[in-house]
């Protein structure tokens, strides 16, 4: 069964979960929606997701809403249909994944939403972007970059030697960071974080997803 996805090609969140559906081979239809005209906010779409934000998915009768849930749930049903795995094998590998899931959602994701507010949507809407606080939340992610870079001396991956969905969750944001000019800095100074980026950017599956934006 084809999975629908709600969604905007350009937009993070989606971008999570097509990433996650292509790695796994799973097949899907990407219901385009214009978030500048508030497509998100309209009743119709608020049965699918309630609190009006991107991406929502049906798969025929089932329906879920929140990406990472969304990447968790596809990397469950394919693993235990003996498919790709990435999840990790182990109890231990799995919890690692949970771990690094976390962190992204509480100590990586949040310094970057505000940057990419700041910088490229208030701009676009003709306000101008705090740039004291883009500087505060640099320095900030400095620091949570550089525990990556010493867990990513350890380990090929965030939680081991295979990529998972605790990786694959990193790479909208972090494509922000090398795409913002000023940014990239961030990224190419870790050696291993820099590693690390080129290897999951690199993937197949990661570049169908950045062709689907054209």
């Amino acid at each position: 069964m084809v999975v629908k996805v709600y969604g905007a090609a350009y937009a993070s969140c989606p971008q999570r979960v097509l990433a996650c559906l292509v790695e796994l081979g799973m097949e899907f239809e990407l219901i385009p929606m214009d978030l500048e005209l508030g497509e998100q906010k309209k009743p119709d779409f608020l049965l699918r997701q309630p609190f009006g934000q991107v991406p929502a998915i049906e798969d025929g009768d089932f329906r879920l809403f929140e990406s990472r849930a969304i990447i968790r749930y596809y990397a469950a049903k394919c693993a235990s249909d003996g498919g790709i795995n990435l999840l990790g094998n182990t109890l231990e590998e799995k919890a690692l994944v949970d771990q690094w899931l976390e962190v992204e959602v509480n100590n990586y994701n949040p310094l970057i939403y505000t940057m990419v507010l700041q910088l490229l949507i208030l701009p676009r809407k003709g306000l101008v972007g705090d740039m004291e606080l883009v500087r505060d939340y640099k320095g900030k992610l400095e620091k949570v970059l550089d525990v990556y870079e010493e867990r990513l001396s350890k380990s090929k991956y965030l939680a081991g030697e295979r990529y998972t969905i605790a990786d694959l969750s990193h790479l909208s944001n972090t494509r922000f960071l090398m795409e913002e000019g000023e940014m990239e800095d961030l990224i190419k100074r870790r050696k291993n974080v820099y590693t690390w980026w080129m290897g999951i950017s690199s993937r197949p599956s990661w570049k169908k997803v950045m062709e689907l934006q054209h």
